[in-house]
């Protein structure tokens, strides 16, 4: 539900709805996380499921499952079909209702597209690609048990589950971690742990707050990318890098108020 998405809801009245391909790529907001950005009702095609429709038959479709449609709002670049061989003239002239093209929408100086977020996301460009979305990039994890050392290592944080959320890039962000609907500012890792046991895992610690409670449901908001992954020689190593880590958070945040 990015800048550009945005801009063809706009042209969506209080009966409006929108249609979701599922492509089965790695999404911005998984299925039903979607509805955290929007009003209107959202409906989900799997694409497997109709890519192999003609024009007039996915037109068919659309109208059979909504008999009272006037309406389509479509961006500029609208394929559609078998192959997606469809454009927008296609639409027009195969649907006889109304067809609104939304233009191309520019966010410094780039096209605004999914793809382009996924790939800001994964070069951990998270400032940038929060630009796009017009919101900071959240996601949304289940607690899991870590491997114990972190509260007695180094600093206690909370190990996730992310599902099918697209991760940004390995490394470690300033973010704020949702807890009973309440934002609170930590530091977030991402990756393989290639100091102790080189397991993959999601960790968050909250700042100047000892979180003894493991809540079922988090959710975290990126705002900026601190450091890259890497291996140190021993644990103390390691820790001084984590508690410079959340200095380091800690005069973002200062800066960003």
């Amino acid at each position: 539900m990015h800048l550009a998405h945005q801009k063809l809801f706009e042209n969506l009245d209080k009966n409006g709805a929108i249609v979701v391909i599922e492509t089965g790529y790695a999404s911005l907001s998984p299925k039903t996380h979607r509805e955290d950005y929007t009003s209107f009702p959202i409906f989900y095609y799997p694409l497997e499921n109709i890519k192999h429709l003609e024009a007039k038959q996915f037109i068919f479709l659309l109208k059979e499952e909504y008999p009272k449609l006037k309406t389509i709002v479509v961006g500029y670049d609208f394929h559609f079909g078998a192959k997606a061989k469809y454009s927008i003239s296609h639409l027009r002239e195969f649907f006889d209702g109304q067809v609104i093209v939304v233009n191309k929408v520019i966010c410094e100086n780039i096209a605004v597209h999914s793809k382009t977020i996924r790939s800001l996301l994964c070069n951990g460009e998270i400032e940038l690609a929060n630009k796009f979305l017009n919101k900071n990039y959240k996601i949304t994890g289940r607690a899991i048990k870590g491997q114990g050392l972190g509260k007695e290592q180094f600093v206690p944080t909370i190990n996730l589950n992310c599902g099918n959320f697209l991760l940004p890039q390995n490394g470690v962000y300033a973010t704020k971690t949702i807890i009973n609907d309440k934002e609170k500012d930590s530091i977030t890792f991402i990756g393989h742990r290639l100091t102790t046991d080189g397991k993959f895992a999601v960790e968050t610690h909250i700042l100047d707050e000892d979180i003894s409670e493991i809540h079922s449901t988090i959710q975290i908001k990126f705002f900026k990318k601190i450091r890259e992954n890497k291996k140190f020689e021993n644990y103390t190593d390691l820790k001084q890098q984590i508690l410079k880590d959340i200095d380091n958070v800690k005069i973002f945040y200062t800066r960003a108020v």
